[in-house]
């Protein structure tokens, strides 16, 4: 079965095997933002924020009783004191990671959906979801919180997808010349934030292999090319107060394809899902976006030194001379 064969089949609640013992498992994942609804000046409690909120979403209307301690984080916003009311003071991430009533219909017997009736029902879920939750006041010993919510970017593929495409059609419109003007269309995605030593080679580095990651997302399409580099700047941006970063943990791979429908059905396959790796229990809750800057473009007509330029290169801020065999037994019989 081909790569798009097996993604167009692919159900919401059904996880997408890939090589090296890795799956792409569906969860929806929600950004929550708190501000005060009230005139208190008291500073946050994140555990009864948590306790209250978790109560909350474990007991009807909502009943997501499967719902972990861990699926669901806070953490207080800095510079609390020069806010203005408004600001939120906290901020927060749900996961629902357990989407097995998809499958059903109303509270009868377990019963086939089609992809499509299963895919719908899910938008029309999260979308629900999203309404009951946004706007909210949480009442935790008098002290009121307003609760918003966001659906991040990389987790909404029918958002990106029109991103794209409005963004090649702009590109389209404001050319100066005409007669060129050319379709285009994407084709390279960026995944941040995985761990390295899921696409190293076993027994052999901890480090991220060009060899394995190819292997592993040629699940999803052809692969013209891609790169991989490190990824520190996303754990220091998702904790400012993380020094003690170890670098090389996580990694960030660019991935071109050979063709746009590789590309759509590699984006379709890896938004709104988590990865996670056979005998463990870590769930890797990774970014993913589509390249609008043309990082290989960029990379392939980026001017290459050539080796007159690489000799007369500055040295310690001043440049370096070279003098000639000639010119220096000139010089010599000179002083002689």
């Amino acid at each position: 079965m081909s790569a798009a064969t097996a993604i167009a089949a692919l159900r919401p609640t059904e996880p997408f095997p890939l090589p090296s013992d890795l799956s792409l498992a569906r969860r929806l994942n929600l950004l929550l933002s708190f501000s005060r609804a009230d005139l208190s000046v008291s500073p946050v409690d994140e555990w009864q924020l948590k306790s209250a909120l978790l109560a909350f979403l474990r007991n009807p209307p909502l009943s997501l009783s499967l719902l972990q301690d861990s699926d669901l984080s806070f953490s207080r916003l800095p510079d609390l004191q020069k806010r203005r009311r408004d600001d939120p003071v906290a901020s927060g991430v749900l996961y629902v990671r357990d989407l097995s009533f998809l499958n059903r219909k109303g509270n009868e017997e377990a019963e086939e959906m089609t992809r499509e009736q299963e895919e719908e029902k899910y938008l029309q879920w999260r979308s629900s979801l999203v309404e009951k939750l946004a706007g909210i006041e949480l009442n935790l010993k008098g002290v009121m919180y307003q609760m918003s919510v966001e659906i991040p970017a990389s987790d909404d593929f029918k958002a990106m997808n029109k991103s794209w495409e409005d963004f090649y059609a702009s590109e389209l419109f404001s050319s100066r010349n005409p007669v060129r003007k050319i379709a285009k269309r994407p084709d390279t995605i960026l995944v941040r934030g995985v761990p390295s030593r899921w696409f190293a080679e076993t027994r052999i580095s901890s480090k991220a292999s060009t060899l394995v990651t190819h292997t592993i997302f040629s699940a999803l399409g052809k692969i013209r090319t891609l790169n991989i580099s490190n990824d520190d700047e996303l754990g220091a941006s998702k904790d400012e107060t993380n020094k003690g970063l170890i670098s090389g943990l996580n990694c960030k791979v660019w991935v071109q394809f050979e063709s746009y429908d590789d590309f759509h059905n590699a984006m379709k396959a890896l938004c709104g899902r988590s990865l996670e790796k056979e005998g463990s229990r870590l769930k890797v809750d990774y970014e993913v976006t589509w390249d609008n800057e043309g990082f290989f473009r960029n990379a392939q007509y980026e001017p290459a030194q050539t080796k007159l330029e690489e000799r007369d290169a500055p040295v310690h801020g001043r440049k370096k001379h070279y003098t000639s065999r000639i010119e220096s037994d000139h010089r010599k019989r000179f002083r002689d």
